[in-house]
């Protein structure tokens, strides 16, 4: 999967996982370990791209594609990426929200 502003996904249907945080004060190791996190969850099998925008207080969105709900639970049973959930509820998120969604249909406008 290419790393673009708009994913590059498949005809449907696939799955969103859409993953809406407010981040804490801070760093606390939260740059590297997203920067990780985006390499290894690109190379998990199903993954069709992402996107990903924060704000300037600190809002942020990130849709991540998959060719299953059997893919996504992979990701989220990945022993890296569960360290990195309680990192987030830990430490990172102030609040955090995660919604897994079918896409049925898309449209391309420019």
């Amino acid at each position: 999967a290419e790393m673009s502003a708009i994913a590059k996904t498949p005809p449907p249907p696939y799955y969103a996982v859409i993953f809406t945080s407010v981040r804490t004060e801070g760093d606390g190791g939260f740059k590297q370990a997203a920067g990780e996190m985006e390499a290894l969850g690109y190379s998990q099998p199903g993954f069709l791209g992402a996107e990903s925008v924060r704000d300037i207080s600190g809002v942020g969105i990130r849709i991540s594609y998959w060719e299953s709900l059997q893919a996504i639970e992979n990701w989220k049973n990945n022993t890296k990426h569960q360290d990195a959930q309680k990192m987030g509820q830990d430490i990172w998120y102030s609040s955090f929200a995660t919604r897994v969604c079918k896409v049925e249909k898309i449209g391309m406008f420019k």
